[in-house]
Formats: structure tokens, sequence, C-alpha cells
């Protein structure tokens, strides 16, 4: 019971003694888009921007982002999620990652889908992202 509350004494010491970094405030953001149009097969199609909220995450830097999307059911979709400085593609239509990390937080992300060939266009629907930042 002692080492607990050493440990809670020193953890509290260090925020405000304002040491180190990593004990720096932290925060996230969600937002949710609009579901877009998948029609084309030679080139991806964009979703509308995942906005961060104003001020929200200013100055701060990404830790991890989760993402979810929905095609219907048994439709395939290539699919990326991009920040300004890059794009990941997506194996699943909903995960985390932490690729983007250490890239700014207060920038909006947004989605590319590409329709596999041979297939009629259609509607991924329930895009949102969750933007976990330092």
């Amino acid at each position: 019971m002692h080492l607990k509350l050493a440990r809670a004494l020193i953890g509290i010491w260090l925020l405000l003694a304002g040491l180190p970094a990593a004990f720096a405030a932290t925060g996230s953001w969600v937002a949710s888009v609009p579901g877009t149009m998948v029609a084309m097969s030679d080139r991806p199609g964009a979703s509308q921007n995942a906005v961060p909220p104003s001020g929200n995450a200013t100055g701060r830097a990404i830790e991890r982002v989760q993402w979810r999307f929905s095609p219907p059911a048994g439709k395939a979709v290539e699919a990326w999620l991009c920040h300004p400085q890059g794009c990941l593609a997506l194996a699943q239509q909903r995960g985390t990652t932490r690729a983007f990390a250490g890239y700014r937080a207060d920038v909006p992300l947004h989605f590319r889908f590409r329709l596999p060939s041979g297939q009629r266009p259609f509607r991924v629907t329930g895009l949102q992202v969750i933007v976990n930042y330092q």
C-alpha cells in the first residue's frame, strides 16, 4: 500500500514540475464523415476530410489512430487512410495504427477508396477516425 502511495506522489510531483514530456497532457478527437461513392477501379477517390475540432490538438503529435468504414455486405474495396504527410493502406474495415505517430494531430485526415476491377459502384458508409495525441 505504501508503495502505491509513494508512486502516486512521485507522479503528481513530476506532473507539477513539468517533467518529462511523457507526462504531458494527452487527448483525442473524433470525426465522422458522410459516406462516399466508390465508382472507379483505375484510381482511388477521396472521402470528405475528417477535421479536428478547432484548437483541440494544436501543437500536439499523433500517438495512434483508430478507423472504421463499412462497405456493403459481400463487397471488397481497396482502402487507405491519409494524413497530409502520407497514406496507409488498410487491410481491414476497422483497426488501430501507430503509423502516423509523431505527425501533426491538428490536421484533417481522409479516406481513399478504389473499386476492384469488375465490380459495380457502391457506397461506403460509417467513416470514422479517432485520433489520440500527446
